[in-house]
């Protein structure tokens, strides 16, 4: 497979990078491009897949190794692996989201960011039942809180996305699932960030101990965009616990 970089338009900023650091290297797109194409392995793993998944797949992957390959990388199968998190080649983490009209991967090389979570949904309310499934009371009640004084935003929706990016954040550091009860999300609606507070005892597979992330959050042009990157520098605090 052969792969060539993309120009970026140098006056048009990637949404996804507004809220990642620069260490952090993203692709995004808004359509699926023709040339857009699978390794047979991943081909596979979505042959009996209905049209609209099979795009999904191959543009997400699209963005992954043009991401993947301005870090130096070759194009290579971006396969699922445990729970369906994507297994990327030595030494990189990254994370790949994808949701009605948009695609978006974001990648990093482990000296220089630890774990990558990125979540990408539309910027519309919950479905019914959906905030109550997934909510804990105290989240209930701070969304009610900026429901009342911040309308204009589905709030509802920056928590259900914002959970989505800790799981994907948390899983390649500690190989454990994490269900939506199990990390309490305090959205600070003048900062665009958010602070995780996990309720269960969280150690990296090498032993390091996890209490909690922050993130950021984004609305922008009808998406809700989350994001969370763990650099070495926060990694050494949660392990001695300052």
């Amino acid at each position: 497979m052969k792969l060539a970089a993309e120009p970026r338009p140098a006056e048009r900023e990637l949404v996804i990078e507004k809220i990642l650091p620069s260490e952090v290297v993203a692709v995004e797109r808004r359509d699926d491009p023709p040339e857009a194409t699978l390794f047979p392995a991943e081909e596979a793993v979505v042959a009996a897949a209905v049209d609209k998944r099979r795009r999904e797949f191959r543009t997400v992957r699209h963005c992954a190794r043009l991401a993947l390959a301005e870090l130096g990388l070759p194009p290579a199968p971006l396969l699922p692996g445990e729970r369906g998190a994507p297994v990327w080649p030595a030494r990189i983490v990254g994370s790949m989201t994808h949701c009605a009209g948009y695609r978006a991967a974001a990648v990093a090389r482990t000296s220089a960011v630890v774990s990558v979570g990125i979540d990408a949904e539309p910027h519309d309310r919950l479905p019914e039942g959906v905030l109550a499934a997934i909510a804990l009371p105290a989240e209930c009640d701070r969304h009610a809180t900026l429901a009342r004084t911040a309308q204009g935003v589905h709030w509802d929706r920056i928590l259900f996305s914002a959970k989505e990016s800790v799981y994907k954040t948390w899983f390649p550091l500690t190989g454990r699932w994490l269900g939506f009860e199990e990390a309490d999300i305090t959205i600070e609606p003048d900062t665009g960030t958010f602070r995780a507070r996990l309720l269960v005892p969280g150690h990296t597979r090498d032993g390091g101990e996890l209490t909690g992330f922050t993130g950021r959050w984004l609305v922008d042009d009808g998406l809700v965009i989350t994001a969370i990157a763990v650099l070495p520098e926060e990694s050494a605090h949660r392990e001695d616990g300052s």
